[in-house]
């Protein structure tokens, strides 16, 4: 039969093929020759103390007992292009999962996209870097693949109540990625290889009788007694259909007000906001393995903070170990900071998130907007940030120590934010409770991350595009928009998901659901 361990072995055994055998074959107490063939199931790093282990899950298999190699491979899809139509709004992870879901279920999807298809989204990603042009349908967070394409492309869930995150992981290795993220604790595919795998994914949408239409902006939803009909395009266009999947991303302003001006139910959501940080990653390495070199073997070191400060959780968000600051603004006079990482996480700088959580009553003085209470705060502080730094694609840039002093940096280093920094005193972008809760918290950060709190290290202002500033409220059993029958509020946009898997799953459920209804 053969053996599962788990296991705790060197970085440079856990890499190692020979030697890892060898030493399990002391481990079982066999011959390293007897040892067929391992297979590793979990890996993960304890960087506890400090020499660091590699915590490993491994099956043995011996000479003599059945291996069989076993490919990944799609679900048997068939032709859908004459089948009952679902429209999908969105390209994003919940909109192309939704779509995927839908041809296995025998439905066809027509997946509307406001930006352009990834290749085409690279000219405007130039465009808001380089020459601080904003296009409003194609940016980092609008076009095929959604905000997580050119971002780090995180695979990590806390959400496994959620769904079958196998299930997904195993879709994406068939789509090409690399079958690493099924063993580690910490998966990411990389913002340089996302592209291609979103892109195989439309063209096996488009393979099997779906369709995709890019640069096509829906300005309407089309209902009759509070039941969907279909949507309208900015070319005044009809697609009709009784089923929609709205799946429109946290970004998506237009749509919200939309909803709220139809007098489609929706609701103010908290959401988290605050600044991106960045550090050189040899000081996170440095800190994080507790060694002045990590080696070949380990990774990039990533972390993870949270504090209680002032009766409100301040956290890092999104972190990006050897990676760069991207600009991603939707909307010209706004900016706002996310990062990536490319797939080897080689860059020589490590930036996070790092926010507040807010409460509705931080909202207060937005009131008047209703439910986009939230959305207009939102929009308050990214256009603050725009005005202060200079009405350019630059941001508002301030060292760590000064922030937490309150005091204007007298020089801002290049970072790795492409369109540029303006050395800007943080306080003047955030209202004040805000502000004194950032300061502190980074005070309690180097408290316990030795070397964390420093002048070399640099934030970025704001990061403020966590998650939906609205929930559109649906049934929790049907999926179902509690007002609007045939409405079906998806993913990240629609406050039911965190990130690309959360907001995969919650596309297969609503095209689940929708089959459901259609037996």
């Amino acid at each position: 039969m053969p053996k599962e361990l788990l296991l705790q072995v060197s970085p440079d055994i856990a890499a190692n093929e020979l030697l890892l055998k060898d030493y399990l074959s002391k481990q079982i107490k066999v011959s390293p020759k007897e040892i067929q063939h391992v297979s590793i199931l979990k890996r993960s790093i304890d960087a506890r103390q400090k020499a660091i282990k590699i915590n490993l899950k491994v099956i043995i298999y011996l000479q003599g007992e059945p291996f069989q190699e076993t490919k990944i491979e799609l679900p048997i899809y068939k032709d859908v292009s004459s089948a009952q139509e679902v429209i999908v709004v969105g390209a994003g992870p919940a909109g192309l999962f939704a779509a995927l879901q839908l041809i296995e279920l025998g439905l066809k999807p027509i997946v509307i996209e406001r930006g352009k298809d990834v290749r085409g989204r690279r000219r405007d990603l130039k465009a808001i870097n380089v020459d601080h042009l904003v296009n409003e349908d194609s940016n980092y967070c609008f076009g095929e693949g959604g905000a997580g394409t050119y971002s780090d492309g995180k695979l990590y869930t806390r959400s496994k109540k959620r769904g079958d995150v196998t299930r997904i992981l195993e879709l994406l290795v068939a789509f090409g990625a690399s079958e690493d993220i099924l063993v580690e604790a910490h998966p990411h595919i990389g913002t340089n290889k996302l592209p291609k795998i979103i892109e195989d994914i439309r063209n096996k949408i488009i393979e099997f009788g779906g369709q995709v239409l890019f640069d096509t902006r829906v300005t309407d939803i089309l209902v009759k007694n509070n039941e969907v009909e279909g949507i309208v395009t900015q070319n005044g266009d009809k697609i009709l259909s009784n089923k929609l999947i709205l799946a429109t991303g946290h970004s998506a302003r237009d749509i919200f007000e939309l909803l709220d001006k139809k007098k489609i139910f929706i609701e103010a959501k908290p959401f988290a906001l605050g600044v991106r940080a960045e550090h050189s990653q040899e000081l996170i390495d440095s800190i994080q393995y507790s060694c002045d070199y990590r080696g070949e073997h380990l990774p990039p070191a990533p972390y993870s903070i949270v504090k209680q400060v002032n009766g409100r959780g301040m956290y890092s968000f999104c972190m990006c170990p050897g990676g760069v600051i991207a600009p991603c603004a939707t909307s010209p006079g706004e900016v706002v900071t996310n990062g990536w990482s490319p797939s080897k996480r080689d860059q020589v700088t490590a930036n996070s998130g790092i926010v507040i959580e807010l409460k509705l009553e931080d909202f207060k003085p937005f009131e008047k907007f209703g439910a986009l209470a939230g959305m207009e705060f939102q929009k308050s502080i990214e256009q603050k940030a725009w005005h202060l730094a200079g009405e350019t694609q630059k941001v508002p840039a301030q060292r760590m120590i000064d922030f937490t002093q309150n005091k204007v940096s007298a020089d801002i280093p290049k970072t790795s934010y492409v369109p540029g920094t303006t050395s800007v005193e943080m306080g003047q972008v955030f209202p004040g409770f805000l502000t004194q809760i950032l300061r502190e918290g980074f005070k309690e950060f180097g408290k316990s991350m030795r070397g964390y709190l420093t002048n070399e290290a640099i934030l970025h202002a704001p990061e403020s595009r966590t998650s939906s500033p609205v929930r559109i409220p649906r049934d929790p059993t049907t999926y179902e928009h509690l007002q609007i029958k045939g409405l079906y509020p998806c993913g990240e946009g629609a406050g039911y998901a965190g990130g690309i898997i959360s907001a995969a799953i919650d596309g297969e459920k609503c095209a689940l659901m929708i089959a459901e209804t259609l037996k």
